[in-house]
């Protein structure tokens, strides 16, 4: 079993950055993902992560976000810049089989945090 837990969330203005981690313990999952919900929208896929192996983005934030992970310390990263109002959402952390997190589904990932608000004002 696997406990995720997501920070660095808040609101900033259009064009701003913000920093999300999602710290995890108990299980290793050699994948790992970042997932959000706008109001009133369906849960997507943002970007996943195999670690030392590749990452994978949406198209919506290619070249604006980037997903990292720090191993050692269990900890997954989103660095978020250029941010848009679109952006807006709750953004979760999912761990899982890669099968279940790079298919960028989703529906799939069985394990995930309470999330976090990001919030971007135009």
């Amino acid at each position: 079993q696997v406990h995720l837990v997501e920070s660095g969330g808040g609101s900033v203005e259009a064009g701003g950055s913000l920093r999300l981690s999602c710290a995890a313990s108990g299980y290793d999952y050699a994948c790992m993902g970042w997932f959000r919900q706008a109001p009133g929208k369906e849960r997507e896929a943002v970007a996943v992560h195999k670690f030392n192996e590749g990452t994978r983005y949406a198209d919506s934030v290619k070249d604006r976000f980037t997903i990292s992970a720090d191993t050692a310390a269990k900890t997954l990263y989103l660095e978020m810049k250029n941010l848009k109002p679109e952006d807006t959402a709750m953004y979760y952390c999912a761990a899982d089989w890669c099968k279940y997190i790079l298919i960028m589904d989703p529906s799939q990932p069985h394990n995930w945090g309470q999330g976090t608000q990001v919030t971007v004002d135009s």
